[in-house]
């Protein structure tokens, strides 16, 4: 007994700690799509590569590497803090290289969207 109740109050500290991050809600999702001329194996070690580089946002809260049904389709579902922070991601580097990075055959479509409210924290 003393075991679980000592993992469960480890759990809880833990949780306690990363909550801050957890509890972080966005304003706007940005929804990404693009067709490819790489395979899934080319796709996913790029988009591991670039991973760091949108970890080092703050402003990204969330995003989702996506795979369309559709073949050599892929995307990118964003949560963003703001819309300033969106209009300052879309003006950088890391932004206008997405389409060369992935092989882009065509103009990816971005769609942007407002946040209502989200079911879970």
């Amino acid at each position: 007994m003393y075991r679980i109740t000592m993992l469960l109050v480890i759990f809880i500290i833990a949780l306690s700690g990363c909550a801050s991050t957890q509890l972080k809600s966005g304003e706007v999702m940005t929804i990404v799509k693009l067709r490819t001329s790489l395979n899934d194996k080319e796709l996913l070690k790029k988009a591991h590569e670039r991973e760091p580089s949108f970890a080092s946002n703050p402003a990204i809260i969330q995003k989702y590497y996506i795979k369309l049904k559709e073949p050599g389709y892929y995307g990118g579902v964003y949560i963003w803090e703001s819309y300033e922070a969106l209009k300052k991601f879309k003006s950088s580097e890391l932004a206008k290289s997405i389409p060369e990075a992935y092989k882009a055959i065509e103009k990816p479509s971005v769609e942007v969207v407002d946040i209502m409210f989200q079911l879970r924290n």
